[in-house]
């Protein structure tokens, strides 16, 4: 009896070994192959915003907000924590506009001028700001639209139909206090992600303070049931995943992909999702690398984390003209503030 199971228990491990090979292929491929990085020239229904149309003179990077497909965050959707450093998920309920057009400010559009005083402008009325900076918006290749597309419906009804619903239920059944305990033990269980992270990412300091939350909150906050480290002590933290470091490290990208069950990706951030699922310690809890105890957790984990945030998605998705590019948009404009800001 011994024997079967050491055998059964072998061909799991080759197996995974087996899956884990393929799947590195395939994102090598996906890396390498040339069509698959063409850059989007034309421009389609539902990218042009009244902000694409003026000659806005803030091309800076600004905080920008991002909401998975199945309710969660961001593609970042491990760590899922409400106010935590770089959390984006709150920008739906907060985007309230002020005018008709939603995103219109007067620094935005700059102070008109008569046509009379020789404007470039052939409308003799618009004119930027000097010292707009000539930096475009973030751009990613598209190839695989109808894929993204089909995943992107799929993601939206599994959002409705399953994860609203039971967000909604749990928050009815669970106490506020309860669900923040959920959270913080959460936060302190992948610590190690960002710990291991900020070091990659050549940021020791961040990495000691997260390595000093980590301490505290396991012995002061009681396995990790309250954020000790950053009530007594101040002690924020910086959040930091793979993909960001391979960013860091120069790596472009790559091109748009939508993942089911996760949401906006790339092949870079969806190969860090990989290396970062490695690194937290509730993968171990299982004998597999993807079983039903650690998707388990990692189920309850988004569901408590969604929680917290019911209504940002249908928010964002009813404030778009084409829902589909404004979560493309979004996606890859905080990857990349991400990568060059923080």
């Amino acid at each position: 009896m011994a024997k079967c199971r050491a055998a059964a228990g072998q061909t799991r491990n080759r197996m995974s070994v087996t899956a884990m090979g393929g799947f590195c292929l395939v994102v090598a491929f996906l890396f390498c192959c040339p069509f698959l990085h063409a850059e989007e020239d034309a421009a389609e229904v539902g990218k042009i915003t009244i902000r694409d149309l003026q000659d806005a003179g803030d091309r800076s990077a600004r905080p920008v907000a991002y909401t998975m497909a199945v309710g969660d965050t961001s593609w970042r959707g491990l760590r899922a924590a409400e106010g935590e450093p770089g959390n984006f998920s709150a920008f739906a309920a907060r985007q309230t506009a002020s005018d008709e057009y939603g995103d219109v400010k007067a620094e935005d559009v700059g102070e008109a001028t008569p046509a009379a005083q020789g404007s470039s402008d052939p409308y003799g009325d618009v004119v930027t700001d000097e010292g707009a900076s000539a930096r475009p918006r973030p751009q990613i290749a598209d190839p695989l639209r109808p894929f993204n597309v089909a995943m992107y419906h799929f993601n939206d009804k599994l959002y409705f139909w399953l994860w609203k619903p039971a967000s909604t239920g749990y928050s009815y059944v669970v106490p506020l206090p309860f669900r923040n305990l959920f959270r913080n033990f959460y936060r302190n269980l992948t610590a190690p992600v960002r710990i291991l992270n900020n070091l990659f990412q050549g940021k020791p300091g961040y990495a000691g303070e997260e390595l000093a939350k980590l301490l505290i909150n396991s012995t002061v906050g009681v396995g990790g049931l309250r954020d000790c480290a950053d009530e007594c002590f101040g002690i924020r933290g910086r959040d930091a995943d793979f993909g960001q470091t391979l960013g860091k490290w120069g790596m472009g990208p790559g091109f748009y992909l939508v993942l089911p069950f996760l949401g906006p990706s790339s092949p870079r951030d969806g190969f860090g999702f990989l290396v970062d699922w490695a690194m937290r310690p509730q993968t171990y809890v299982g004998t597999e690398f993807f079983d039903y105890q650690n998707v388990g957790l990692f189920a309850h984990e988004k569901i408590n984390s969604t929680s917290f945030r019911l209504g940002e998605y249908e928010a964002l998705k009813n404030s778009a003209v084409d829902p589909y590019v404004s979560m493309r948009d979004i996606y890859i404009q905080y990857r990349t503030d991400l990568i060059e800001n923080r």
